[in-house]
C-alpha cells in the first residue's frame, strides 16, 4: 500500500506489470546494458478515488532534449488541436488583449493557430528538441517545467492567463499539488485551466491497458479531478469526451463559485458512481481481462509464427513498450517494428530490443500480419495502407481484445 499523491489517503494496488523501461527511450546497442528499469503497477486511493502509478520515475529521464514524440505528427491530432484553438479563440480569447499559456506545448501544434491569430500566448515545454520546432513556428516557448515557481516568473512578465490549456501533460505529473498551486498563481479571476487526459473509465471498458506505462503517473475520472480540484480552490464545471488517443476527457476547471457546473459534469459524475470505477472489483476485473490478452496475444502470435507466417509491429508507440515488455513479445516473434518517426528509426524498442525500421521496410515485403501498437489511429493507418489489406495481409489487434482483421 502506497500514499496517494494527491491527498496523501492509502493507494491499493490492484495490478502489477513488472519489469518496464523507459516507454520512450528507444535504444542503440550500445546503451542496451545501461538500459533504466523501474516497477510499473497501479493503484487506486481509497479516499480520494485517484489512480496512479505506485512508482515514480525521475522527470528529467523521459522528458529531455532528444524526446521524440510529436503532437503534429497524426493529421487526426492536429486537426484537432486546431479545432481547440479555434474554440478557445471564439469564446475565452474573444476579450480584449486575451492570453492563454499551455503546458507541454510539444511542437506548438495547438499554439501555432493561437500565434497565427496574433493572440499573445507562450508554451511551456522541458523537452528542448520539440520546444524548438514549435518556435520555429512562431510559438513563443518557456523551456522549463511548469509548478508554482514558473507560474510566479510568468506571471511577473506576462500578467495573469485568461486560460492555461494541458494536452495529455496533466497525467504525466507526479507533484501536481506544484502544479495546481502554479494555475492558481497565474490564471485570472474569471479564467478556465482545461485539460484532456485519457480517461480511465475508457481504459477499464477497453481494457487498453497498454495506456498505463511510465509517463501516464495519474489516470483520471471525473471524480478523482473533481476532489483534486477542491483541495485547490478549483472546481469541475464542464466535462467533454474527446475521440482521440483511445478516449480522452477534457476537462474544465474554474474557480470555485465562478461559474455553474454544467449538466454534463453532473452527468459524468453519475455515471461513475454507477460504474464503480474506484471500487477494488471492479479494478481486479479489469486486472483479470489484461492477464487474458496476454495469454491470448502470445498464443496467437506462436500459432502464426510455428506457421511460418511473418509478423512485424506498426508504430513504435509509448503503449507498445507496456504491451512488448509486459507479454513478452521480443524479435523472434516480431522481427522489427515499423515507425514514421526519424528519431526512433534504426534504434531499439526499449527493454524488448525490436528493431524500428522507417516506413518503407513494411511494404519491402509486406508481411502476413501486422501488429498495431498504435492502434488508436486505427482508422487513419487503415485508411492509408489498403495495399497491405489489397495483398492478403491482415492487422492483429489487443482492444478490447485480441482479434484478426
Amino acid at each position: 500500500m502506497g500514499e496517494c499523491r494527491v491527498c496523501t489517503g492509502p493507494v491499493n494496488e490492484f495490478f502489477d506489470f513488472g519489469r518496464q523501461p523507459l516507454s520512450d527511450a528507444f535504444v542503440r546497442k550500445e546503451d542496451f546494458a545501461s538500459e533504466f528499469f523501474f516497477r510499473l503497477a497501479v493503484g487506486v486511493c481509497g479516499s480520494c478515488s485517484m489512480v496512479q502509478l505506485m512508482n515514480e520515475v525521475p522527470r528529467e529521464h523521459m522528458f529531455h532534449e532528444d524526446y521524440p514524440y510529436l503532437s503534429s505528427g497524426s493529421a487526426v491530432m492536429r486537426a484537432h488541436f486546431e479545432r481547440t484553438a479555434e474554440r478557445f479563440l471564439a469564446t475565452e480569447l474573444n476579450k480584449p488583449d486575451p492570453f492563454i499559456v499551455e503546458l507541454g506545448c510539444n511542437d506548438g501544434a495547438m499554439l501555432k493557430a493561437v500565434a497565427d491569430a496574433g493572440v499573445r500566448h507562450l508554451g511551456v515545454e522541458p523537452s528542448g528538441g520539440v520546444a524548438q520546432v514549435a518556435e520555429a513556428k512562431g510559438v513563443r516557448v518557456r523551456k522549463t517545467f511548469f509548478e508554482e515557481s514558473t507560474a510566479l516568473e510568468v506571471r511577473a512578465a506576462d500578467g495573469r492567463a485568461d486560460v492555461i490549456f494541458a494536452a495529455n501533460t496533466l497525467c504525466h505529473i507526479p507533484y501536481i499539488g506544484s502544479v495546481l498551486r502554479g494555475v492558481d498563481t497565474l490564471l485570472a479571476p474569471d479564467g478556465v485551466f482545461v485539460f484532456e487526459d485519457p480517461y480511465f473509465a475508457e481504459i477499464v471498458r477497453r481494457t487498453s491497458f497498454d495506456q498505463i506505462y511510465d509517463e501516464h503517473f495519474y489516470f483520471f475520472t471525473a471524480q478523482s479531478v473533481r476532489a483534486m480540484a477542491a483541495r485547490h480552490g478549483f472546481e469541475l464545471v464542464d466535462v467533454e469526451p474527446l475521440p482521440v488517443h483511445g478516449g480522452e476527457i477534457r476537462y474544465t476547471l474554474a474557480r470555485a463559485g465562478s461559474r455553474r457546473p454544467t449538466e454534463a459534469a453532473r452527468e459524468l459524475l453519475r455515471e461513475e458512481v454507477d460504474a464503480g470505477l474506484a471500487d477494488l472489483d471492479t479494478l481486479r476485473g479489469f486486472a483479470a481481462r489484461v492477464e487474458d490478452i496476454r495469454d491470448g496475444l502470445m498464443s496467437l502470435l506462436r500459432d502464426v509464427r510455428g506457421q511460418g507466417g511473418t509478423v512485424v509491429g506498426y508504430g513504435a508507440t509509448a503503449k507498445s513498450c507496456t504491451v512488448t515488455n509486459y507479454c513478452g513479445i521480443g524479435p523472434e516473434l516480431v522481427p522489427y517494428v515499423c515507425d514514421s518517426t526519424p528519431a526512433k528509426q534504426g534504434r531499439f524498442m526499449p527493454g524488448s530490443h525490436i528493431p524500428v525500421r522507417e516506413p518503407a521496410a513494411f511494404a519491402d515485403p509486406y508481411p502476413d500480419y501486422a501488429l498495431l501498437f498504435a492502434w488508436n489511429h486505427a482508422e487513419e493507418i487503415m485508411a492509408k495502407e489498403t495495399a497491405f489489406k489489397d495483398a492478403g495481409g491482415r492487422w492483429i489487434l489487443y482492444v478490447p481484445d485480441v482479434h484478426v482483421t
